[in-house]
């Protein structure tokens, strides 16, 4: 019993340390901020404090993890984005009463880039689940409209 109180007097004083020095170092600050900024959907601003974060303490592997998860969602926002102009597109292309074979060509291109750019990105758990079920429903639809104007 005796030996066991000055073990957790240590212990104790061991994770005040550790937690001080996790919150006023000023690495560990930045990756706090671009967490929050991460779990409210502003990806390019989590990357940046992020990777400022990083810049100061290699060793930090908050700031690394949501450097990377930033960068992955990030994919997702830009497909999403290319997706809607596409189908904008798409659709002042298909106006008329028949699709010309240039505008089919051009209708089968932009399906095939956007087929194949969703399947380089690859979701992860940390990403917000709407942002993906959004990019998946994209890919869905220009599967099915290139199925379309491939005869």
């Amino acid at each position: 019993m005796r030996f066991s109180s000055p073990w957790i007097i240590i212990s104790v004083l061991l994770i005040a340390s550790m937690a001080l020095y996790f919150f006023f170092n000023p690495s560990y600050q930045q990756s706090l901020q671009a967490k929050y900024h991460f779990a409210v959907g502003e990806y390019k601003e989590a990357q940046e404090l992020a990777t400022e974060a990083f810049k100061r303490d290699r060793y930090n592997r908050m700031a690394a993890t949501i450097m990377t998860q930033s960068q992955v969602a990030m994919k997702f926002v830009d497909y999403n984005k290319q997706a809607k102009d596409y189908m904008a597109r798409i659709s002042k292309l298909a106006q008329g009463d028949s699709i010309s074979e240039a505008d089919r060509a051009k209708i089968r291109t932009m399906c095939v880039i956007m087929i194949d750019e969703y399947v380089k990105i690859s979701p992860s758990v940390v990403i917000d689940e709407n942002l993906v079920d959004e990019s998946k429903q994209y890919y869905e639809k220009f599967l099915k409209l290139y199925e379309k104007v491939a005869l």
